[in-house]
């Protein structure tokens, strides 16, 4: 048994004692998801307290430094084995395809960095590569730390292409049609059946896909607010008092299918194409 199970067994038996079930699992459910996003944690309270103590007339750039953070966090969490070399591999394709799409973004005017850096490329600060890791970071981790399965699975080639789709459409809709909402119909339809099984403890839950999916867009979305009140970035017409828009959060729960299926690429043993109630006792699953 890993040292993170133990520390949530004994956490488990001791608020069992003193709280109802559901209100115990619930907590636990909390704890589990802030354990597994810590890395985006730590990344959203380095741009929030530098901008808070970042004097403007040092020498060496916020964004700079927030670069040399970004990578100290990385390497810290591979060195503490709270990432495995497997998961810093699927943290990596996030890396590059994020980079990739924060370039042409920035440069079609979307959003925009306002402050100078010596690490900036194209007018994107190096350490924004790392804000997309931060998501792999959370999706590998909590994969891992919840046991998840997700079932049924539908043809994984589905699911690429439809990954596929919804990356090329960022770029695309700034030269034709938009067809967000036809892709995210899709994902519905293609996920309707697909359950995220997890585990707390010794039981056993689901979510279907679709909602697990909306739920991390409304976080995303969020944190997205942490990062514009920051002043790390600010989309096209907004100013650090401006909430995020509201469409933003539909990209993200585009982009969440994107990143899913980039986590499968590797951890492809989450997947199971028969529904897991049969491997499942009913009474936990169902609770």
């Amino acid at each position: 048994m890993t040292r993170t199970r133990l520390i949530e067994r004994a956490l488990g038996d001791w608020m069992r004692a003193r709280l109802p079930h559901g209100l115990v699992e619930f907590t636990m459910f909390l704890l589990k998801q802030a354990w597994a996003a810590l890395f985006g944690f730590l990344l959203l309270a380095g741009l929030f307290v530098s901008d808070r103590l970042w004097p403007d007339d040092w020498a060496f750039a916020r964004y700079d430094a927030l670069f040399v953070y970004a990578l100290s966090l990385q390497a810290a969490f591979l060195l503490l084995r709270l990432e495995t070399l497997q998961e810093a591999r699927v943290i990596l394709l996030f890396h590059l395809t994020g980079t990739a799409m924060e370039l042409f973004k920035v440069n079609a005017g979307s959003w925009a960095y306002p402050e100078p850096a010596l690490l900036k490329l194209w007018g994107v600060p190096l350490f924004s590569g790392f804000m997309y890791a931060a998501v792999g970071s959370y999706m590998a981790r909590v994969i891992r730390l919840f046991d998840m399965r997700f079932a049924p699975f539908p043809p994984f080639a589905a699911s690429l292409a439809l990954a596929v789709a919804i990356y090329v459409n960022f770029f695309a809709h700034h030269y034709i049609w938009d067809a967000r909402y036809v892709l995210m119909a899709l994902t519905v339809i293609l996920y309707a059946r697909t359950r995220v099984w997890f585990t707390i403890a010794e039981h056993a839950y689901w979510m279907p896909l679709p909602l697990a999916a909306f739920l991390s867009s409304v976080a995303l979305w969020v944190a997205e607010n942490v990062g514009t009140n920051s002043n790390t970035w600010l989309y096209a017409g907004q100013t650090t008092l401006d909430l995020v828009s509201l469409a933003k959060m539909g990209s993200w729960y585009l982009l969440l299918y994107v990143s899913f299926t980039t986590v499968l690429l590797v951890l492809r043993d989450a997947t199971s194409r028969a529904p897991l109630e049969a491997a499942i006792p009913a009474e936990p699953a169902t609770r």
